[in-house]
Parts: structure tokens; sequence; C-alpha cells
């Protein structure tokens, strides 16, 4: 090969070369590919956000109250730029609470650093110094249901209670209502004899004495015309009334449930574990362990004549193991079907839908129908019914899945089925504790040990070349 061809190999390798940079130079700029390789997809929405924002069919704008400067704002447009990623209508506005005290008034801010979320009118605001991902996106669920409706709970009758922190109150779930968007409040039937207009849906969380008379009328009345209904009921609390028991054509079993698969792990027969579920769509994205210390079985009975167009659901069912145990839990305890005990599986938690047709509009008023059309559907009403209160105490509710499911139930009676799985998983611990001897080490190591290395590796070089 002579030095001509060499030399044109040469000059068109180059060209080449020169293309295919460019090529990829023009690629960059038509085509972007991110990848988040920190712990714990820190830099990354979690799938629970990408969910809530694709559920926002309008613009959200986000106003940050932070001083002029890009220092001062660098760390609030660095943390949105996860969220204007996946939704594009999302924009951020930065206000200088100096130059602008007309709108620190107006928006309620408290100190520099505070968001406004505005979205179809509304507005939410997250304080200075909660801006994370779990923060943001349970403003955005609130962001997202115009009307306010309240998850009511009934009080009177020794019920679990939203105001009660000790191991058995609910002010733990309230909170997580709370912070998912739900407004609660109790009821006392006896001093308020009516369920409010704005109830999402009511509570009855493990009475401990049954309702009066006129107490079941008004729930009975209040499940006619359509309210929703979430109902717990231990095997020691009196179960709902007949009447509203036969109404919805559920039976409460008498007893408690026995799980002897589990009394080897947890030495209790009548805690109930699983992380196995009928798919429904309270459960059918609820991957961890739920909890149940005790708990009563339920079955439907078509013989007491509910209204036909409830359809009922399992959605906590146990193995065939299971039993239900009529005598007490006292000494050896074992299956004796000739004492009444009931065998698996066993259903412990139910839901129950139906569509009520909505009011006719009046004759003069009522559109010509339309053939081509089918007919709307009617007003979703739904119940869930679970044999057991003790899992959403505030002593359990964080152990494994019950917070999850609790908020899922929640979601599901208010009709809120686009929220159903978005919980936002708390960001891990992210700080790094070390001994005192690690710190030493680390002290000596960065401090001594590597400068002498180096000198030495240097002074050993120099040495070596004076001899050359």
């Amino acid at each position: 090969m002579n030095k001509k061809t060499i030399r044109f190999n040469q000059a068109l390798s180059a060209l080449l070369f020169l293309a295919v940079i460019g090529l990829l130079g023009w690629l960059s700029t038509q085509f972007k590919t991110e990848f988040d390789w920190t712990a714990n997809q820190r830099n990354s929405l979690t799938a629970a956000s990408v969910k809530q924002l694709g559920n926002m069919k309008g613009p959200v704008k986000v106003l940050a109250f932070a001083p002029s400067g890009p220092e001062n704002r660098a760390d609030t447009a660095q943390f949105f730029v996860r969220y204007t990623a996946v939704k594009k209508d999302l924009t951020v506005e930065f206000i200088d609470p100096v130059k602008s005290p007309t709108k620190v008034r107006e928006f309620n801010i408290q100190q520099v650093g505070d968001l406004v979320l505005e979205y179809d009118g509304r507005r939410e605001t997250v304080r200075a110094g909660e801006m994370n991902e779990a923060a943001i996106t349970q403003a955005l669920q609130r962001l997202s249901f115009a009307e306010q409706r309240f998850v009511v709970f009934l009080q009177g009758h020794g019920e679990r209670g939203v105001a009660e922190t000790g191991a058995v109150g609910y002010s733990a779930f309230e909170q997580l209502l709370k912070e998912n968007g739900f407004a609660s409040q109790p009821l006392n039937l006896g001093t308020s004899p009516r369920v409010p207009d704005n109830a999402a849906l009511v509570v009855v969380a493990g009475p401990q004495t049954a309702l009066q008379p006129g107490e079941t009328k008004i729930l009975l009345d209040y499940v006619a015309s359509g309210g929703n209904l979430l109902w717990l009921s231990d095997p020691d609390s009196p179960p709902p009334s007949p009447e509203l028991a036969s109404a919805l054509g559920v039976v409460f079993e008498k007893g408690t449930a026995i799980f002897p698969e589990y009394a080897a792990m947890t030495q209790d027969p009548s805690l109930f574990l699983t992380a196995t579920y009928p798919r429904t769509p309270v459960t059918q994205n609820l991957t961890e362990n739920t909890l149940f210390p005790v708990a009563r079985a339920l079955s439907t009975d078509p013989a007491t004549k509910p209204d036909p167009a409830w359809v009922s659901q399992p959605f906590l069912q146990s193995t065939q193991q299971a039993w239900v145990e009529t005598g007490p839990l006292e000494g050896e305890i074992g299956f004796e079907p000739e004492q009444g005990d009931k065998p698996g599986p066993l259903t412990l938690g139910l839901l129950l839908t139906r569509s009520l047709k909505t009011a006719a509009p009046a004759p003069e008023a009522a559109p010509k129908p339309d053939a081509d059309k089918p007919e709307p559907a009617g007003k979703p009403q739904r119940v869930a019914i679970v044999g057991d209160s003790d899992f959403l105490t505030n002593a359990i509710l964080a152990q494994a899945g019950n917070g999850k499911l609790g908020l899922n139930l929640v979601r599901w009676l208010a009709s809120r089925d686009d929220q159903l799985d978005i919980t936002v998983p708390p960001a891990r611990d992210q700080s790094l504790s070390l001994s005192p001897m690690m710190v030493l080490l680390l002290e000596v190591g960065f401090l001594v040990l590597i400068p002498v290395l180096l000198l030495a590796i240097g002074i050993g070089r120099w040495l070596s070349r004076r001899r050359r």
C-alpha cells in the first residue's frame, strides 16, 4: 500500500468520525433519554405521583415565593423538573416576596419558601421546609376534587375515636386521611339526629353498645337513599341491627375466626395475616401484608331477601384451615363442628355495590329517547364491611399495608377510583451514622495516611529518575 492510499484512508476515517460525531450531536437535540442511578431513584417520581399527574387533565401552576437570584431558586426549580417532565402543562412561577407584598397577603404567605399550587380555580399551600414528593403529590390529590365532602365517624356507642391518640384510637388514621385530601368529622346521632348532606361516607368502627332504634332508622334511611357505609365489627362488638344487616343481605357470624396456620408464627391463633387478596378495586394492586388481630367472619344470605341490585364481592378471605370458634378462647382450641364451629375458608371483608337510578326528569322537560344511545348508568352506591376494627388503630395502622388498605377503602367508598393505590412512600433515611472509631479512621486516613502515601510515591519517582 503506497503513501497516497494510506493518507486517503486516514482522511476518509477522519471524515467518517466527524460525520458520526455530528450525527450523534443532531440526535441528541431530537431525542432525550434520562437515567436515574441515584439511591432509591431519588431523582425520579414514584408511580403514584405519575398516576396522580395523569389524572389531572388541566394545567397546574406552582407559585414559588423566593427572593430574586438563581442561587435562591435553584433548589425549587430543580425539584419541579421531575414534575414538568411528566406533566408538560405544569408551570413554576417565582415571586419575590419583597417586591410583591400584595401577593404575599393575597396568598397568606408566612415565610420565604412557601409554595402555592393552583388547579381548576383551587389552591393548596405547601409550607417552606415541606417541599418533598409526598407533600406535593398529596396537595395535588386535594386539588383534584372541587367538592369538599366528609368522612363521618359515628360516635356515642364506644366506637374508635378519631381524636383518641392512644393505642386503640384512630387519630393516626384520621391524619392519614387528612394528608390525602379527606376531611373528617364525628357524628353523634343522639345529639345530631341526621347524617350531614356533605357526607361522602359514614364509618362505624367497632361500637361497644347497640344503636338505639331511632339511630338505626336514621342509618337505614341513609343507606336506602344511596349513602355509602363502612362498618367495622369485632367479634365482641354488636353487629348492625337485624334490619340493616337484612337490607344488605349480610350475616355477621357469631364467634371468633381462628387461623391455625399462623399460630406457630404469631403465638396467637386469632391473628389473621395475609398478602393474598381476591381481585377487587380495593386490593388489585395491594401486595403488602395486612394484619388483623381479632376478626369475625361474614357471609351473604340471599334468604334475607335484600335488594337484588346489591352485588357482593369478598376482598379478605382465609384459607380452608381456618374456622369460626364459637366457644371461649381458652385452653386447647380445636375445630369442633358438633359444638357449632364453622369450617373455612372464611370471608372477613365484603364489598357491596349497587346502582341507584336517578330520578327521572319531569315529563315536559324529558328529552326524546335516542335509540342509539345506551341508558345512562345510575348513581353508584358502595358499602364495605370488615370483621375487625383493630387493623386501623394507632398501634397497628403503620404495620405492613394496613394504612394503604384503609385509605383504599375510603377512596373506593367516596368514588375516588382514580386515586386508588396513589400512596407516595416516604423517602428512605439517607443519613449516615458512623461510630467514633470509624470517624477517627477516616480523619487519619484522609489527613495523614493518604498525604504521606502520595509524598512517598513522589519521592520514589524522583529518586528513580536521579539514578537513570
